[in-house]
Parts: structure tokens; C-alpha cells; sequence
């Protein structure tokens, strides 16, 4: 197969590739959460099996733990979650009055109007940011719902992806095997060595990425419901759970959770700072403690490249495509340093070698 077959082959493959995620989007949400979960946990079933166990009682015993681990979560933040969400709602009018009345003495200082033309360009102002805002919830809960996480879906979400998982899990060094013997043989090193460099991102980010968010969601929630600080646990799990997008939920909890802190405990200084001091021990836990350990420092995924990939793979492809954007990112990543080094090894990128000198043009001269 020549060059161009070769490339004619893969970009077809790709355009199929891509047709099949915007067709079946709709659809692959249980079957990417149950991938991602066996490879989640095929570490732990590879451990298992060198203790003796056989693979497919690695697989059991390990799914079974995962669902039990899932419920019981479920069970215990779920109804707590919603209590502080409608207590939230319900707290809205009361947060806005204080609010208003907070940044009123300010506004007073270096604007010199009426007092009822303040509250007039207040609450429209005020209006206008919560309509957008509402607007965007709403364009959001919709993408959610057409995303995969409807009623039918949720159901299907529930019953089909344990069964992929455990089917996954069991299987998964089977598959391995099948794929690596389907490699053409004349690149099928070069292919494995791409492939190793794509896990070590995947398993550096992925599962280490995950646990540093669950267990970040852990600590922020427990410690600002210990505060007292209203819907802190709901507002710290957030954060923690949505730290895979670097900076945006350490900023984002940040500015919720000291909001809330300033309505509710102004003017104590030392509760507002002890919430504060939660999210900058928790910035020190992450960067220097958990990701170090957890993650590692040879993912190779740049930040920027991590946001612009959730937000390419959400606009696309919805929830099933912020799901899979980072696995992509990575994979695009590594695929794109291998095309890099081989551009910087070939003759496109080298210096073409000096013109050798005629020795009778020097005796003629």
C-alpha cells in the first residue's frame, strides 16, 4: 500500500469515526461511561488476577464494590445535595436584599443620585445579569437533557453501563490482544510505542485526575459544611468535582463560596477567613500534594489544550463529547508530538547539505 492509500485510508476512517459520534451521540453515553470505568479499573483486575484470582472473579468482585461504593454515595450526598440546592432557591430574594444593601454604601460614595433611581438602576441591572444568566442555565439544562441524561436515558445509563463495564473489564486484555494483532506489521513497534505514550497521558490524567477530584470534592464539601457556611457542602463537591477543568473550579468555587460567606457572616472577619483559608489550603493540597502523586508531572496535557478540548468536545457532541475530549486531547496530543519530532527529522525541516567545491575550478583560477 502506497503513502497515498495509506493517508486515503485513515482520513476515511476518520470521517467514519466522526460520523458515527454525531449520529449515535444520542446513544453512547452508557457505552463511553462503562469504557471508562473498565478502563478505570483494569489496574486494579490486572492486580487481582497476579494475586490468584480469575479474571472473570476479579471482574465480579470489583464491579460490585464500584456499584456498592456508588450507591451508598448516592445515598448519603445525594438528598443533601438537593436539600441545599432548594435551600439555595429559596435563599435567592433574601441574597439579593443583602447584596443590595452591601454595595448600595458604595455605590453612594461615587455615584450622587436618588435613592429610588439607585434602586431603579440596581434591580435592572441586576435583572439583566440574572435573565442572562437564567437563559444560559436553561441553554445548558437543554444540551444536558438532548445530551443523554433524560428520563429514558438515565434509566439506560443505570442498567447498561455496570453490564458494559463488567463486560469491558473482563475482556479488556483479550481486546488488547485482538488489536495489537490486527497492526500492519510493517509499523506495528512504531504503533505500540505511540499507543504506551497515549496510556501513560490517559492513566496519568484520567485516573489520576479523577481521584484528585473526588478527593477534592471530599474535602472541600466536608470543610465548608463545617463552617456553617450555607450550601457549603453543595458548593465545595462542585468545585471539586468540576477541578478537572484546570483553575476554572478552584475560581469558580472561590468566588461562590466567599460570596456567600460575605452575606452570611459579614462582618466576622475570622469565619470569612477560615473559608478562605479552605480553598488556599486546598489549592496547596492540590498542587503540591495530590496531582504530584496522583498525576504526575509527565502528562504532556498543557491546560489551555485541556479547556479548548472540553469545550470543542461539549459543542459538538454534547455530554458524550466533553466525556470523551480529554482521551482525545490526548491522543491528538501525542499523535501531534510524534508528527512534530518526525517533521524535525526530515529533510523538509533540515538544512540542505553545502554544495562540494569542484577542486579543478580552484586550479583553474
Amino acid at each position: 500500500m502506497t503513502l497515498k492509500q495509506q493517508m486515503r485510508f485513515w482520513a476515511i476512517a476518520l470521517v467514519a469515526f466522526i460520523l458515527f459520534l454525531i449520529l449515535l451521540s444520542d446513544i453512547l453515553l452508557p457505552f463511553v461511561l462503562g469504557m471508562a470505568v473498565a478502563y478505570f479499573l483494569d489496574p486494579v483486575a490486572d492486580r487481582l488476577e497476579n494475586a490468584g484470582l480469575s479474571r472473570t472473579a476479579a471482574t465480579a468482585l470489583i464491579i460490585g464494590l464500584f456499584l456498592i461504593f456508588v450507591n451508598l454515595a448516592l445515598i448519603i450526598f445525594v438528598p443533601i445535595m438537593i436539600d441545599q440546592i432548594l435551600g439555595l432557591m429559596n435563599h435567592m430574594p433574601g441574597y439579593y436584599e443583602n447584596i443590595r444593601s452591601f454595595l448600595m454604601p458604595f455605590i453612594d460614595r461615587f455615584i450622587d443620585v436618588p435613592d429610588w433611581q439607585q434602586n431603579a438602576q440596581f434591580n435592572e441591572t441586576v435583572g439583566q445579569y440574572i435573565g442572562e444568566l437564567m437563559k444560559k442555565l436553561a441553554a445548558l439544562s437543554e444540551n444536558i437533557v438532548g445530551g443523554g441524561l433524560a428520563v429514558v436515558n438515565m434509566i439506560m445509563l443505570l442498567v447498561i453501563s455496570p453490564v458494559v463495564a463488567f463486560y469491558l473489564l473482563r475482556d479488556w486484555d483479550r481486546i488488547v490482544e485482538r488489536i495489537d494483532s490486527w497492526l500492519p506489521k510493517k509499523n506495528a513497534e512504531q504503533i505500540r510505542k505511540l499507543a504506551r505514550k497515549i496510556d501513560d497521558v490517559l492513566a496519568g490524567f484520567v485516573r489520576g485526575q479523577s481521584t484528585v477530584c473526588l478527593l477534592l470534592a471530599v474535602y472541600y464539601g466536608v470543610a465548608l459544611m463545617f463552617t456553617g457556611l450555607e450550601f457549603g457542602f453543595v458548593i465545595g463537591v462542585v468545585t471539586g468535582l468540576i477541578s478537572f477543568i484546570p483553575f476554572v473550579g478552584a475560581i469558580i468555587g472561590f468566588i461562590a463560596s466567599a460570596g456567600v460567606a460575605l452575606v452570611q457572616f459579614w462582618p466576622d472577619y475570622i469565619l470569612i477567613g477560615v473559608v478562605i483559608g479552605i480553598f488556599i489550603v486546598g489549592q496547596i493540597l492540590e498542587g503540591y500534594v495530590l496531582v504530584p502523586n496522583l498525576v504526575g508531572e509527565k502528562v504532556g496535557l498543557h491546560p489551555v489544550w485541556v479547556m479548548f478540548g472540553l469545550l470543542a468536545g461539549g459543542s459538538l457532541f454534547g455530554f458524550v463529547g466533553v466525556l470523551i475530549a480529554v482521551p482525545m486531547a490526548a491522543v491528538i496530543g501525542v499523535l501531534s508530538r510524534f508528527a512534530i519530532d518526525q517533521y524535525l527529522q526530515s529533510p523538509l525541516y533540515s538544512a540542505p547539505p553545502p554544495t562540494p567545491t569542484n577542486p579543478d575550478d580552484k586550479s583553474e583560477s
